[in-house]
C-alpha cells in the first residue's frame, strides 16, 4: 500500500483533549492530522443542556485562553463558581470555599462538554497546517524504526514520526501499542442530568458525600444544575428507572434539599467509574495523553483537567524538539514528558481513591474521623487555601492573564 500522507503529527482523537494538543501544535511549522470517528454536534437546542460537563480550573482556562478559543466557550455558554460547599450526609462534617475570601473572580467554571468541543474545533479549523479526518477511525497501526505508520478505514495511509493517542478510556492505540494499564474499580456506577431547583444554586458547586458515593449539584446556566450521582451500578440502574416525579423526589431527598425542592429534570445517563494508569505513556514515535493515558474518580473534578496538564506539557516538548531541531518522536525526547506528568497523575489518581474509599462508606469510628477532619480544614486558613489552590490547577493562588 502506498502512503498517502506524511505529517509531522498525528493525532487519535478529536474531543476536548485532542483538539486542545492540535491547537498547542498548530502555531508552528508541523504539519498535524487530527483522526475522529464521530462528527461533533454543529448545533443543539438553545433551552437543552448536555448531560456531559467538566468543572474548568483556572490552569485550564488559562490554556483555553492561550488557544483563542475561551471567548468563543464564554459565547456560548460557561458558568463560573465562585464557591464550593462539601459536607458528609452522615455527620457534622463539613468545608465551605470561597473565592472573594481568597480575592480571586472564581474558583472555575461549568462547562458542557459539546461547547468546550465545538470551541475547540472552530479555533482549530482556522489553522492551515492542520486537517482533520473526520468521520473516520484507524484500522491498523505500524511502529517502524523512524516512524509509525497508521491505516484509516477509508483505506488511506499515514506515516508520521510521532502518532499521538487522546481517544479516551478504551484507547484503541494504547491497545494497539501493546501498552497495558492498572485498573481500580471503583464499584461505582455515576448517573448524570440537568435539573431544575427550587432555589437558585447561588454560583456554587455543591458535593454531599453519602455512604453510597458522592452526589455533586454543579451550577450551570440559568440557575439549572448538572448532577452527577455516583452510587452503585444497581443503585444506578433503578434511578435511571424512575419516573421523573420519582427520581426528582429521591434527588432532593438524598442531597438534603439544600436547593429546596427539584421541580424538573432532563435526560438520564449513566456511566461506570474507573480508575486506569498505563504504565506506559510514550513508546518510539507514539504518546498518550489524557483518559488513554489514565481516568480517576470524578468527585473532585480533575479529569479533563489532567488532561489538559498533559497537553501543555506534551506541546511544550514537542514544540522545543522542534524549535532545536530534535526528533519530535525519538524516546529520548517523548520521556521527558512521561517523567513530567506520570507522578502528578499518579498522585491524584492515588488522592482520589483514598478519598473515595475514605467517604463511600458508613463505617463507625472512621465517619467520626473524617467529619473532624473537613471540620479541622475548614477552620485551617493556610491548609484550606492550599487545598482550593490546588482544586484550581495551580501552585499559588493565581492571577488573570
Amino acid at each position: 500500500m502506498n502512503i498517502t500522507d506524511k505529517y509531522d503529527v498525528v493525532i487519535i482523537g478529536g474531543g476536548m483533549v485532542g483538539a486542545s494538543l492540535a491547537c498547542a501544535l498548530a502555531d508552528s511549522t508541523l504539519s498535524i492530522a487530527v483522526i475522529e470517528g464521530h462528527e461533533p454536534p454543529a448545533n443543539w437546542p438553545a433551552d437543552s443542556f448536555d448531560i456531559r460537563v467538566s468543572a474548568i480550573t483556572r490552569a485550564s482556562e488559562n490554556l483555553f485562553r492561550r488557544l483563542g478559543a475561551w471567548e468563543e466557550m464564554e459565547a456560548m455558554r460557561v458558568q463560573p463558581y465562585e464557591a464550593m460547599d462539601v459536607w458528609d450526609a452522615t455527620g457534622s462534617g463539613h468545608i465551605h470555599f470561597d473565592a472573594a475570601e481568597l480575592g480571586e473572580p472564581n474558583l472555575g467554571h461549568i462547562i458542557e462538554n459539546r461547547v468546550i468541543t465545538r470551541a475547540l474545533l472552530q479555533r482549530l479549523r482556522r489553522h492551515d497546517n492542520i486537517d482533520t479526518c473526520c468521520p473516520t477511525k484507524p484500522v491498523r497501526l505500524m511502529l517502524r524504526s523512524d516512524h509509525a505508520q497508521l491505516q484509516l478505514d477509508d483505506a488511506s495511509l499515514l506515516q508520521t514520526p510521532l502518532i499521538i493517542g487522546a481517544d479516551g478510556a478504551h484507547s484503541w492505540l494504547r491497545q494497539q501499542a501493546g501498552i497495558d494499564i492498572q485498573e481500580r474499580h471503583y464499584r461505582q456506577t455515576a448517573v448524570v442530568t440537568t435539573v431544575q431547583t427550587e432555589r437558585h444554586h447561588e454560583d456554587t458547586a455543591w458535593q454531599c458525600f453519602l455512604p453510597s458515593g458522592p452526589l455533586a449539584f454543579l451550577p450551570l446556566p440559568e440557575g439549572r444544575s448538572s448532577i452527577v450521582w455516583s452510587t452503585s451500578a444497581e443503585e444506578a440502574e433503578r434511578l435511571l428507572a424512575l419516573d421523573d416525579a420519582e427520581f426528582m423526589s429521591e434527588l432532593g431527598e438524598a442531597f438534603m434539599h439544600r436547593l429546596g425542592t427539584v421541580t424538573a429534570v432532563g435526560p438520564r445517563g449513566a456511566f461506570p467509574l474507573k480508575g486506569r494508569h498505563a504504565k506506559e505513556y510514550v513508546k518510539p514515535h507514539l504518546a498518550l495523553v489524557g483518559d488513554a493515558a489514565h481516568t480517576i474518580h470524578p468527585l473532585a473534578g480533575q479529569g479533563v483537567n489532567l488532561g489538559l496538564a498533559d497537553v501543555e506539557e506534551l506541546a511544550t516538548v514537542v514544540l522545543t524538539a522542534h524549535r532545536t531541531h530534535r526528533p519530535i518522536g525519538s524516546f529520548k525526547t517523548l520521556r521527558r514528558y512521561e517523567r513530567a506528568r506520570r507522578g502528578d497523575n499518579l498522585l491524584m489518581l492515588d488522592a482520589m481513591g483514598t478519598f473515595k474509599a475514605l467517604f463511600s462508606n458508613d463505617t463507625p469510628g472512621l465517619r467520626e474521623l473524617r467529619n473532624l477532619g473537613l471540620n479541622l480544614a475548614d477552620h485551617a486558613g493556610p491548609l484550606k487555601n492550599l487545598i482550593v489552590a490546588r482544586a484550581m490547577g495551580l501552585g499559588s493562588l493565581p492571577s488573570t492573564p
